[in-house]
């Protein structure tokens, strides 16, 4: 051994034993973990004696406020959130029957799940950019999205803001600050995470927003946007709507943990788990996540756990995996529209003659846009060309070509009389 390779070595042991900790230091220090300490005693942690994860509850199912940290809400306020719930529950019963009278081709209700949805974006800003799954047309009603863009919509018209290229449900706003919903499960969580990481760069003052179930929250897309997210230090706001059901596996049969808000605790982020059919713990919870993101420019992940009264979609029959008696239970008993309704009589607020007068207003309102739309003209289909390219291409300029064709032979059989052409 050389005399410089010597002199090296003894170099690099001084500096390891400068740094390394002394035989009399039980403090854990080891860069894999932010804190640790040592044991003598082996000693799995095993979750099931480990206590459950409390759930944040303000209003009881009969109505009644259990808290003083209930959200400071005016009386106006609460009072157009209920008819905004109310609104949301009254559209979906009309458009599923009308998908089963065969008028719209599909369609996915909100039903039992109004507070998780409305209470959430009543708690937002405009500034907050939202990235939704596909159970979340409330959000869009809330910040102006009307009920004449919803039939447009899920009608396929000429006045479809998607063009008529997506499945109904499918909203797009940019108007409003919305991405558009996509069917394909969860890809919208790691676009909300980069959404929120290119505005911490560009110093917006606001928060992403993305919401999914608990049956999303299987696919990978969720973990690794939760790690990028928490590592980053993203501002994001994760709302997990815990329905219990997914598609149609039960949770039991989805994971063996306690349900999702304990994987963003594993991913070091502040997690929080709320009674989802609390309209005031779902508004508080929200309103709370978003001063913390911005204050500490990091993400929040908030488990709302309610439950999908409806069936997944029009594709779906649910009672084939669940009981009447267990839906009819959270129809009745533990309904979010019903239990805030509640409270606004308690409070003298609301009663049964403007029940009944607002629910002939809602159906009014909702059929007068229902028929408009289905009456309406369907796109062009030139329109397949568009948003393709920055410019025509040769190659879409002879694929309209071929489609003009196609029509002058066969255009009697498409009704070229019901489209925009």
């Amino acid at each position: 051994m050389t005399l410089r390779l010597v002199h090296k070595l003894k170099r690099s042991c001084t500096r390891f034993a400068s740094s390394s900790i002394s035989h009399t230091d039980e403090r854990a220090k080891f860069t894999g973990s932010k804190k640790t300490n040592f044991t003598h005693e082996l000693k799995y942690l095993n979750p099931l004696e480990q206590p459950a994860f409390p759930t944040f509850r303000v209003l009881d199912n009969h109505g009644n406020i259990k808290t003083d940290d209930a959200p400071k809400l005016s009386d106006e306020e609460l009072v157009k959130i209920y008819r905004s719930m109310a609104l949301l529950s009254k559209m979906d019963k009309i458009l599923l029957q009308s998908q089963r009278q065969g008028r719209v081709s599909f369609y996915m209700t909100c039903s039992g799940e109004e507070a998780a949805v409305v209470g959430s974006a009543a708690a937002l800003q405009d500034v907050d950019t939202v990235f939704t799954q596909y159970r979340e047309v409330g959000v869009f009603l809330w910040r102006g999205f009307t009920l004449q863009d919803v039939m447009h919509q899920c009608f396929s018209t000429h006045k479809d803001n998607t063009k008529g290229r997506q499945m109904p449900i499918h909203y797009s706003a940019k108007k409003l600050n919305i991405q558009c919903v996509s069917s394909t499960l969860a890809t919208q969580v790691p676009n909300a995470v980069g959404y929120a990481y290119s505005n911490k760069i560009k110093g917006i003052k606001a928060v992403t927003v993305t919401y999914f179930g608990e049956g999303a929250a299987s696919e990978g897309d969720v973990h690794a946007a939760m790690n990028m997210a928490a590592v980053l230090r993203c501002p994001t706001i994760f709302i997990c709507r815990n329905n219990g059901y997914a598609i149609s596996t039960s949770t039991e049969d989805q994971y063996a943990g306690d349900g999702i808000v304990v994987r963003g605790y594993g991913y070091g982020m502040r997690s929080l788990r709320v009674d989802g059919n609390d309209l005031f713990a779902v508004h508080k919870a929200v309103s709370d996540a978003r001063k913390v993101a911005l204050e500490n420019s990091c993400p929040v992940l908030i488990e709302l756990m309610t439950y999908r009264v409806g069936h997944h979609s029009t594709s779906d029959d649910s009672t084939a995996y669940r009981s009447i008696d267990e839906v009819n239970y959270w129809n009745k008993e533990d309904s979010p529209v019903g239990r805030l309704g509640l409270y606004l009589m308690k409070r003298k607020l609301w009663d049964a003659e403007k029940e009944n007068s607002y629910a002939k207003e809602c159906r009014k309102e909702i059929m007068a846009a229902f028929n408009v739309a289905e009456s309406a003209l369907k796109p062009s289909p030139y329109l397949v060309f568009d948003d393709v390219y920055d410019s025509h291409s040769t190659q879409i300029a002879e694929q309209k070509e071929h489609l003009e064709e196609h029509l002058k032979i066969y255009g009697e059989h498409y009704n070229l009389k019901d489209y925009d052409v």
